[in-house]
């Protein structure tokens, strides 16, 4: 509202104070990008070695799943924010440590971090996420299910889930009509032949262009 001319401020009890007739002006305004979106950009980074830079992504981000990159960081990534966005480039190789970490506040990111610690060089565990069997799929019992049916080993905690480096073989992965399913275990198929998505079209419930998104940055 103050950006655009309106008066407002914060008051003692924790409420705001809105100036009446305060009116707008018009301007440009950039809208922050979807984190959550951005952060399967940065684990393809990391898997690969690669660099990823997402525009309009910062720092002060109030989204959750900024701490995604904190994580990133623990394995070996390096993170650098610029005026144009956030940078991650990923470890030398691809070669990063599994880590043992709670994801209570960037749960939207625990399948991803489910796809990289597959190629890590020892167990990940990944705690706090209970909630996320509640949400468009028990995300929990569908990320284990899937990695055991890749051959790989996958143990299910309480409130999360705990994986160990493995080769996956080719399987045509269910995503049970859940996008986060989709978008993070096709991150698999940047170090695995055979990986296929069943539903790819499920993506289109938070970001449509997806696939040709990620085909564009790992087309070379």
């Amino acid at each position: 509202m103050e950006e655009f001319g309106g008066g407002a401020r914060r008051t003692p009890d924790g409420g705001y104070a809105v100036q009446a007739a305060a009116g707008y002006e018009a301007r440009a305004y950039a809208i922050e990008p979807d984190v959550s979106a951005a952060c399967y950009f940065y684990a393809a980074a990391a898997l690969t070695g690669g660099c990823a830079t997402v525009r309009g992504v910062h720092p002060s981000s109030m989204q959750g799943d900024i701490r995604f990159l904190d994580i990133l960081r623990r394995i070996g990534c390096t993170v650098t924010a610029g005026s144009e966005g956030i940078r991650v480039s990923g470890p030398t190789g691809g070669i990063f440590p599994g880590l043992d970490v709670d994801m209570n506040d960037c749960s939207d990111q625990a399948l991803t971090l489910a796809a990289l610690a597959i190629f890590a060089q020892s167990p990940t565990t990944i705690r706090g996420i209970g909630h996320i069997r509640h949400q468009e799929s028990d995300r929990i019992k569908a990320a284990l299910t899937e990695l055991v049916n890749m051959g790989v080993r996958c143990e299910e905690l309480d409130d999360g889930l705990r994986i160990f480096p493995g080769s996956p073989r080719p399987t045509l992965v269910e995503t049970y009509d859940d996008h986060r399913m989709a978008m993070a275990f096709s991150l698999i198929g940047l170090r695995a032949a055979g990986i296929r998505i069943a539903n790819p079209a499920c993506v289109a419930k938070t970001f449509e262009d997806y696939w040709e998104e990620l085909g564009r940055i790992t087309k070379d």
